[in-house]
């Protein structure tokens, strides 16, 4: 039988939290503080912030929300795992589509949970994925059977318009959403303004959006915007 950390004695699986939300870090923070095998190490609540910070504290388990501002939790997969190789990532948000287990299990995510999910549900994810296995919350799973059971195809990367993006394009796309101009877009990314005009310029073309109001009606329907 291979040896995992949490089978030691004394040793606890360490987890880092990265969700834009303060309540619910701090909700989160508390209920796995319940539950003696589990410490959390870290929390953030910026994606690009918590890489760095990963990359010291060496979590087992990151908790890794979707919708943030900046650097998206789909985006934040790979540079999370470039930091810190080892690491188990478990989603954990409030999407439940296809379309973003597909994208984030391909980016290499380890699991992915619904933030509707039983409580007990989060230790149970947290130590399946540590011990390697992956892991699918029922409610998401759920959804899946249920739709292949009508006949609907489930299509490689799902049907969203986003899944095309690139994860610069993705950033830039979420900053015109909420109504920035390309000059605010070029700073906030440290790019050049006329780079900032041609990320907006292909993603008119690629999401067929072509005003802030579509930009951000889009991103509402995708749920990257609370309405």
């Amino acid at each position: 039988m291979i040896d995992t950390p949490h089978q030691k004695l004394g040793t606890k699986i360490k987890v880092f939290l990265v969700d834009d939300q303060n309540i619910l870090r701090a909700a989160f923070k508390s209920l796995l503080a319940t539950h003696e095998k589990i410490s959390v190490v870290g929390d953030s609540g910026d994606a690009r912030t918590a890489i760095d910070r990963i990359a010291l504290v060496l979590p087992d388990v990151v908790l890794l929300d979707i919708s943030m501002p900046g650097l998206s939790g789909l985006d934040a997969i790979r540079p999370i795992r470039d930091a810190h190789p080892k690491v188990r990532i478990l989603m954990l948000t409030h999407h439940e589509g296809e379309s973003f287990v597909d994208q984030a299990m391909r980016a290499g995510a380890d699991g992915y949970l619904s933030k509707d999910s039983d409580p007990s549900e989060l230790v149970l994810g947290i130590e399946t994925v540590f011990e390697g296995r992956p892991y699918l919350s029922p409610k998401v799973a759920g959804g899946l059977v249920a739709r292949m059971r009508r006949g609907e195809p489930i299509e490689p990367g799902g049907s969203s318009r986003l899944s095309t993006l690139t994860a610069r394009e993705r950033e830039v796309f979420q900053l015109l959403a909420l109504g920035k101009s390309n000059k605010d877009v070029a700073r906030e990314l440290a790019i050049s303004l006329g780079t900032a005009k041609k990320h907006r310029e292909n993603l008119q073309r690629k999401l067929d959006c072509h005003s802030t109001a579509e930009l951000a009606r889009l991103a509402i329907r995708e749920g990257l915007m609370q309405t």
